[in-house]
């Protein structure tokens, strides 16, 4: 197994869906379905990367990347955020809190793979 992706999202048919796409790419998947589990995993697994969800249930996307980047062990770990909130409010206040990339969703699997492979390189 390859480098290890914390999934993070509410929405399990998206989880199921990337989950599925990561492993064939070689990937290990890790899932957490809200902000305190996406914590506890992080903390659990260390990911070698995070797919983050902003509009989560038990702390939102924004609180769960504030957490991480306040955990020593996973503070440098690259984080990509997928969401369905609106770009032009959330991508910049994603990358200014930490988010390496920002996808709105629905999003284009070949180029998430492609932003996956380049933040973990």
């Amino acid at each position: 197994m390859g480098n290890k992706i914390l999934i993070v999202d509410d929405d399990a048919d998206f989880r199921m869906g990337l989950s599925l796409r990561l492993r064939a790419s070689g990937y290990e998947a890790v899932i957490a379905v809200d902000g305190l589990d996406a914590t506890q995993k992080t903390v659990q697994h260390n990911p070698d990367l995070v797919l983050l969800d902003l509009g989560l249930p038990a702390g939102d996307g924004f609180e769960v990347l504030k957490r991480i980047r306040n955990l020593p062990a996973v503070a440098l770990t690259p984080v990509i955020v997928l969401s369905g909130r609106d770009p032009a409010q959330n991508e910049m206040k994603a990358i200014n809190a930490g988010a390496r990339a920002f996808y709105q969703k629905p999003v284009d699997t070949n180029m998430l793979m492609d932003s996956i492979e380049s933040a973990l390189q």
